[in-house]
């Protein structure tokens, strides 16, 4: 009985399978692309201080008043406080062999406190400039910078209406090569690469006016659309 009921569920999503492909249209399938270059005017800066001490109260007071150091640099600066925040804090032991003997147990040794904040900067002509008080102010990690858009919403909604146009221009070439008539889009999909442009990772210790060159940052939008086709009319 239950093997009649399975097959007989079967046959019936197979029946209602094929009569929704029987209804569906005929359809040409496309991908438009679109893309906006634009420069950034927003960077973020991961930044911190690492300090390593015997003890691990030592390590953390010391990295604690290194760190205050930096934050008290970057309020001169001009940087509002609400625009660097704490990203990690970590407290681990440094251990190293007993002696020579590379067999022998390994020992704690000392303590590695870190602290790392990141930076959001509004003013991306000053970049290098904060780079260079964070250094000087005793920041011994520069990680990274990234660049972004803060207009990359409204950058890409232009770049969809672009998309879309361009999916329409190759389905009419489509249609036309294969001699029928285009209507209405039957569905549309869409994919995005908006995401911050990364920059290389920096050692601390760096040259006082390290430069920086931000580029531009490209937005892109990818759209797959399927069109209705249909004979042409005589």
């Amino acid at each position: 009985m239950r093997a009649r009921i399975a097959l007989a569920a079967a046959a019936t999503a197979l029946a209602l399978s094929s009569a929704a492909a029987q209804t569906l249209p005929p359809s040409i399938t496309v991908t438009g692309d679109a893309s906006i270059s634009v420069p950034p005017d927003i960077a973020q800066i991961d930044s911190g201080v690492t300090t390593e001490a015997k003890t691990a109260r030592e390590a953390g007071e010391a990295n604690n008043k290194a760190m205050g150091i930096v934050l008290l640099a970057l309020k001169n600066a001009g940087i509002a406080e609400k625009d660097f925040q704490t990203s990690r804090l970590s407290l681990s032991p440094q251990s190293a062999a007993a002696g020579r003997n590379p067999n022998a147990p390994f020992q704690i040794v000392g303590y590695r406190a870190s602290n790392r904040i990141t930076v959001t900067i509004r003013d991306i002509t000053k970049v290098a400039d904060t780079i260079d008080v964070l250094v000087g102010a005793g920041a011994n990690e520069i990680s990274g910078i990234s660049f972004m858009v803060s207009r990359a919403s409204k950058l890409l909604d232009e770049a969809r209406v672009e998309a879309i146009e361009d999916a329409r221009r190759k389905a009419e070439i489509y249609a036309r090569a294969a001699n029928v008539a285009l209507g209405a889009a039957l569905s549309i999909s869409e994919e995005t690469a908006p995401g911050p442009i990364p920059y290389r990772k920096m050692a601390a210790g760096m040259a006082a006016s390290t430069p920086v060159a931000q580029g531009e940052e490209t937005l892109r939008v990818s759209v797959t659309v399927a069109y209705e086709i249909k004979p042409k009319a005589p």
